[in-house]
Order: C-alpha cells, then sequence, then structure tokens
C-alpha cells in the first residue's frame, strides 16, 4: 500500500508543472456507488507543493486519505479507505467543481463523484 502512494507521489513530481494552487480548499461532495446508490459528504483538498496536494474525504460514514495532482484540467487522487487501495480521475470544469469516476483496486466497475467547492 504504501508503495503505490509512493508511487504517485514519484509521478506527480515528474509530471509537467501544474497548477494546483486554484485547487486547495472544501468542497461538497456528492457520488455514487458501484451499485449506483448515492453517498454525500466533504473533502478537503491541501496542497504540499506546486503540484502535489493530500486529499481528506468524510462520506457516507466513513474516511479516506490520498496524494492528489492537477495538470491542467485533469485532477487525480490515489487513495486509501481501510484496507482497500482506490484511483480516482476527475476533470476540472471552469466553475471549480470536479467531475470524476473513481475505482476500487482489484474490484469490478467504477463509481462517480462530482467535488464542487465550498464557497
Amino acid at each position: 500500500m504504501r508503495q503505490l502512494l509512493v508511487s504517485f507521489a514519484i509521478l506527480g513530481l515528474a509530471a509537467l508543472p501544474a497548477t494546483a494552487q486554484s485547487i486547495g480548499g472544501t468542497y461538497t461532495v456528492a457520488g455514487t456507488n458501484f451499485d449506483g446508490s448515492s453517498y454525500g459528504g466533504e473533502a478537503t483538498i491541501t496542497l504540499t507543493s506546486g503540484t502535489t496536494c493530500t486529499i481528506h474525504w468524510e462520506t457516507g460514514g466513513s474516511s479516506s486519505d490520498g496524494i492528489c495532482m492537477r495538470n491542467d484540467n485533469a485532477f487525480s487522487a490515489g487513495y486509501v479507505m481501510d484496507k482497500d487501495i482506490g484511483l480516482v480521475v476527475y476533470k476540472v470544469e471552469e466553475d471549480g467543481s470536479l467531475h470524476g469516476l473513481w475505482t476500487i483496486a482489484g474490484k469490478e466497475g467504477n463509481g462517480t463523484e462530482v467535488l464542487t467547492p465550498k464557497k
């Protein structure tokens, strides 16, 4: 698990410079699980460098933490929730919201998630 997160960190450092500055903050989360059921909550993105960040989710009674990065209008995060390792890839929209798909290693399917900046 730790190797996966370290790999994400190395990828983030090797990536072309990205503008992570505008991505930090608190977001409202609205998503769907693999089975189509919905969930909600809050996510906090904290900048750790000019290209990387950490992300913490509180959703559906559970929490997860990950490393993230932005490259133009793409934003991605690798995360750990309990014993599961997951990946989410978002598109950064003009209004600042993030629209994405997520999955969990070794599981079939994907979920959706929208992060909307809290004002």
